[in-house]
């Protein structure tokens, strides 16, 4: 055990999280996410909401104060548009502006974020079951 360490953060992810370099992104997947087809290294964390996992990390991973954008969601496909409201985003965002100063939130559409997700460090494959609930965060330095 470790002190000021959230629980729900493995020893594999805290080991993916400290070997990660400044720059490197990591995705935070949702359970419906190809993960082990996307990712170059797959943490499974079933069981844990995306936003649980997203405050855990963010207790101990700075975001990169140099990109703009830093966190990263999927955007709704033109077929979800009308239909779907995910109000995880919020969430997400709620929690991410309580954790880090330095949030810049943008949108890519699903297919150029399966291409970033297979560039990426690594994927968290969560048991979220809100759809539209994935996000990639940059790393950046700690100061």
């Amino acid at each position: 055990m470790l002190k000021g360490v959230p629980k729900i953060l493995s020893p594999e992810l805290l080991k993916i999280l400290c070997e990660m370099g400044h720059g490197d992104e990591i995705v935070i997947a949702d359970a419906n996410f190809p993960s082990a087809n996307y990712g170059k290294r797959v943490i499974r964390a079933d069981g844990i909401s995306g936003t649980a996992i997203l405050d855990a990390i963010l207790s101990v991973f700075p975001l990169d104060t140099y990109s703009d954008p830093n966190m990263i969601l999927m955007q709704l496909m033109d077929c979800d548009k009308g239909k779907i409201n995910p109000t995880i985003w919020e969430e997400y965002k709620e929690i991410a502006n309580k954790k880090d100063k330095n949030v810049k939130v943008g949108n890519i559409d699903r297919f150029n974020f399966y291409d970033r997700a297979k560039e990426a460090y690594a994927v968290i494959a969560t048991g979220e079951e809100a759809v539209y609930a994935n996000i990639i965060l940059k790393k950046g330095v700690i100061k």
